[in-house]
């Protein structure tokens, strides 16, 4: 990832509601099934083998799509402060988010619509892509490097531009339309905490 550019501010994704205005996410919920796989990997591939998945490869026909550049398990945090299992999966020309229970296309992101991606500058799970059209999407996997060089990589030839990165150790996100949340990172004995706010 060396060859993405770390700035300092980080912009707006897509955060949880919480009475207090806090969520506190522990070590554990982080990780995905993908524990196991946690290992280092290659850059880009589809671990869902979405070919062999007729529901799958029905969603993306769909759409017009056919070359997968990407596919995994994700947790993906909604707006009311939940984490879901979620497949997402990165094709040239879209991001899809696929409920894995209902085999239902939640979200389709077109990859031109992207305008930024924000992670924290410590070794966590979070990736948040933001979508000044729409809300944006916060997500948790222990590939996010992966999953960060596919979109940077796939923006670059089909959309013809070159996604900004940004590092940080907090960065904030619109969960919906008018809700603001900001997920803040802390190095501590063991791992990192994670937290994420909403901003008033």
């Amino acid at each position: 990832m060396s060859q993405y550019r770390a700035q300092q501010q980080a912009p707006v994704d897509e955060p949880e509601a919480n009475p207090q205005g806090e969520d506190h996410v522990p070590d554990d919920e982080q990780q995905d099934e993908n524990d196991k796989d946690s290992q280092p990997s290659e850059p880009k591939g589809d671990y869902l083998n979405v070919a062999s998945r007729p529901f799958l490869m029905k969603i993306l026909q769909k759409q017009g799509d056919s070359k997968v550049l990407f596919a995994d398990k994700v947790l993906k945090f909604t707006a009311s402060g939940k984490m879901k299992r979620r497949n997402l999966i990165i094709t040239d020309f879209a991001v899809y988010i696929v409920d894995p229970e209902t085999d239902g296309l939640k979200r389709r992101i077109a990859l031109a619509a992207v305008d930024k991606m924000c992670l924290s500058d410590l070794n966590d799970n979070f990736l948040s892509i933001i979508i000044p059209t729409e809300y944006d999407l916060l997500m948790a996997s222990t590939r996010k490097t992966d999953i960060a060089t596919c979109l940077f990589e796939a923006i670059k030839t089909s959309a013809q531009y070159e996604l900004e990165v940004s590092f940080s150790s907090s960065f904030e996100y619109n969960a919906t339309a008018d809700l603001v949340k900001e997920v803040q990172f802390e190095e501590v004995e063991g791992g990192v905490r994670t937290r994420i706010l909403m901003k008033k």
